[in-house]
């Protein structure tokens, strides 16, 4: 048998595992503060993310000032209610009822921001899709929740969010965009389902029904998939 620079069977599990039980937390943070040496491991493999170009456009803000996180979670409100204008009825009341943001409950918040200038004006790779950028920095922020998880540290993501009061807030220079405005805390425990399919919001998809062969639509022989 061909030998493959693979993980050992115990490694393999515990990447999977990490990618299975992450969740978008937002409830039942603990107060118990991050140690700063776990914070920069959470950050370090955020870093080690792949980037095009090897730009490494990301930056982390990371936030602790009580101060700071009000101001935030005023903007969080706003946009919020803004949101809740989207839909009626029972959706509009399950909406409502839910909670999206752990901004002044958790210990740690992290913006994580896209420097576009970074790596020069021609980046190699980054010639005609030039918003690789933003989709690099993505990659650090998936890198870091699941390095949070295998800490069991919970991660929660705020999209519900105003990026031009947030950069006036955390003093973001013009150039810069935020990304991802993350909420981290260690919690009580790490539900079994995402918190939206948990509450009805929508269910998982099929992965047989997003898989295509060779060209879009095709899932394979007779309609069959090939798995």
């Amino acid at each position: 048998m061909a030998q493959f620079d693979a993980f050992s069977s115990a490694d393999q599990k515990a990447v999977y595992k990490a990618i299975y039980q992450r969740r978008d937390i937002r409830r039942e943070f603990l107060p118990t503060d991050i140690p700063r040496k776990t914070l920069k491991r959470l950050l370090t493999a955020a870093h080690h993310a792949g980037s095009v170009g090897f730009m490494q456009p990301w930056n982390f803000i990371v936030i602790k000032n009580p101060a700071v996180k009000n101001q935030i979670k005023e903007i969080f409100q706003k946009e919020n209610q803004k949101a809740l204008k989207n839909y009626v009825g029972l959706k509009r009341q399950k909406y409502a009822s839910m909670k999206l943001e752990g901004i002044e409950e958790t210990p740690v918040n992290i913006c994580i921001t896209c420097d576009s200038t970074r790596g020069g004006p021609h980046v190699l790779g980054r010639n005609t899709i030039k918003r690789t950028d933003v989709f690099s920095t993505c990659c650090a922020v998936q890198n870091l929740w699941l390095a949070a998880r295998a800490e069991g540290i919970g991660v929660g993501w705020v999209s519900i969010m105003n990026n031009r009061l947030l950069k006036k807030v955390l003093n973001i220079p013009q150039h810069i965009k935020p990304v991802a405005y993350l909420c981290l805390g260690y919690v009580k425990k790490f539900p079994s389902s995402p918190m939206l399919e948990t509450v009805g919001w929508r269910k998982r998809l099929d992965v047989q029904e997003l898989i295509f062969w060779d060209n879009w639509g095709k899932n394979g022989n007779n309609g069959k998939s090939h798995f």
